[in-house]
């Protein structure tokens, strides 16, 4: 690799710390803790012989999720500086701090953007770390524990805000669909509608399709669930596997409560073998792609995520490989429709001997906040160190199918000269949204979402001239609900009335 300019960017380190509540060395350790533990494993790793945390210059953070939304409440506090909180615990004192718009497309993405600065000259070495310790919140929360987790600490920060513009149409809150569950629920009926199947056998599907990723899981030490799980099991519903919002049983979803950190440091050549980091420690970024999707509502195809196909191809096609070139693979899996989204748009079999996932994927390694991706990223790193000629790719999906960042990843070398990170355009085959209607309609999608204090059921539909809405049924509307229970609403006509602020439907 001699002939590599000094300013290619490489991945020098990795590292993961986790912990779970059951853990006979549990620390109940805060989220800045966990991702000052991550970062210093990552600094390890590199195996230099120089100062890896004294070189970095640039620490970016991933959001956890108590500080990911306005008005937001930490329990036990929170540091004003989260990039800098983790750089004080290695002895990192960077030039440039970042707190990173919220979504799971976060650490794929700043792998782009740093690696850009370092190919361009204004970094020599950086760091993204993310965190999360929302289990151990939990816990000592039900024993009536609030330690003090708050931290002051001084130096500039590049907080870019939540980056929530344009996912979610207002109409969606009105009627009840906010959550993300809610949401890809949707997607996946819209899906399942599309492919002629029924609840019972979309369930199994899902199950087939997650039940290796169980086992992944199960042989991880960093995963917050490490139980293999059979198809049978993750879609039979139980009171213990309760549907959390239809199609989705509660095993088959991102798991949030976790303890998890990962880190990832990236270098320059040059600055690599100042620090007298040995080669065989480099991994080669050959490509990374960012896009952004419609809101819910203004897409199309519920059934799909035409960004994020692009995100995908285009990352391959700037890397100069085809998907059969690679060795390893993540998809981002919060959702059954996240997987399947680029599954089949690239021909990958559910069954397909590579693996969808290399830590188990979100409802199994566990969800990690916004910093899933991180985490995968890592498991290629390392899959890579015992690979000289493989390729990895990780798909990192944000908001609602609305951000998707993919990475790929070799120990063979790729020339930056003209860079190998790119933000795709956005898309403008959007459809109409309306708050309000009256009149005749056909339904897109469809989901119900069981709650303690009262159940929301809701339909995505398009009216006689194209337009996008959201009603419910009517409170009383015994009839209708029955029809939606039954699993087989979309493609229906419907009769919809506005009705102060929301709109309500019965079937046709």
């Amino acid at each position: 690799m001699s002939d590599l300019a000094d300013t290619t960017p490489v991945i020098i380190g990795v590292g993961q710390y986790a912990e779970r509540p059951d853990d006979s060395d549990y620390k109940a350790l805060s989220a800045m803790d966990l991702g000052g533990e991550a970062l210093a494993a990552a600094i390890a790793d590199t195996a230099a012989t120089g100062d890896v945390a004294d070189a970095i210059d640039t620490i970016a953070a991933i959001r956890q999720f108590e500080i990911s939304v306005p008005n937001a409440v930490a329990p036990f506090g929170k540091s004003n500086n989260v990039p800098r909180s983790y750089g004080k615990r290695v002895g990192a004192d960077p030039a440039r701090a970042i707190l990173e718009i919220v979504g799971g497309q976060g650490p794929q993405k700043l792998v782009g953007e740093l690696a850009t600065d370092i190919a361009e000259g204004r970094s020599s070495v950086g760091a993204i770390v993310g965190s999360e310790a929302i289990s151990t919140v939990l816990a000592l929360s039900k024993k009536g524990e609030k330690p003090d987790w708050s931290e002051e600490i001084d130096g500039e920060l590049e907080d870019r805000g939540f980056g929530m513009r344009g996912l979610l149409d207002s109409t969606l809150i009105a009627h009840g669909l906010a959550t993300p569950i809610s949401l890809y629920a949707l997607f996946d009926n819209a899906r399942r509608a599309e492919r002629g199947m029924n609840l019972a056998d979309y369930r199994l599907e899902i199950g087939e399709l997650f039940a290796p990723f169980s086992e992944v899981a199960a042989n991880n030490p960093y995963a917050a669930a490490p139980v293999a799980r059979t198809a049978e099991e993750l879609a039979t519903v139980t009171e213990r596997n309760r549907i959390v919002a239809e199609p989705y049983t509660r095993m088959t979803v991102a798991r949030d409560q976790v303890n998890q950190a990962a880190a990832i440091v990236i270098a320059s050549v040059g600055k690599a073998r100042e620090l007298g980091i040995p080669e065989d420690r480099w991994v080669h970024i050959h490509a990374v792609t960012d896009a952004k999707e419609l809101s819910v509502l203004e897409r199309p195809d519920m059934a799909k995520s035409a960004a994020s196909i692009a995100s995908v191809g285009d990352a391959l096609d700037m890397a100069g490989v085809d998907m059969a070139a690679m060795t390893y693979l993540d998809l981002y899996s919060c959702f059954a429709i996240a997987v399947t989204n680029i599954s089949e748009a690239f021909d990958i079999a559910p069954d397909d001997p590579r693996g969808l996932t290399l830590t188990g994927g979100l409802p199994f390694f566990g969800g990690a906040g916004n910093n899933y991706s991180g985490h995968a990223i890592v498991e290629a790193i390392q899959k890579l160190r015992d690979d000289a000629t493989g390729y990895a790719l990780v798909g990192a999906n944000g908001g609602f199918m609305s951000k998707y960042s993919t990475g790929i990843y070799s120990r063979q070398p790729a020339d930056w000269s003209n860079g190998r990170f790119k933000t795709l355009p956005g898309r403008d085959d959007t459809l109409e949204v309306r708050d309000s209607h009256s009149g005749p309609a056909v339904i897109d999608s469809y989901t119900i979402v069981p709650g303690r204090k009262a159940t929301v059921a809701a339909i995505v539909a398009r009216t006689d001239d194209g337009a996008r809405i959201v009603a419910n049924p009517a409170e009383d509307d015994s009839e209708t609900m029955a029809i939606l229970e039954a699993g087989e609403p979309v493609g229906r006509s419907v009769s919809v009335r506005s009705d102060e602020g929301r709109n309500i439907f019965s079937f046709s």
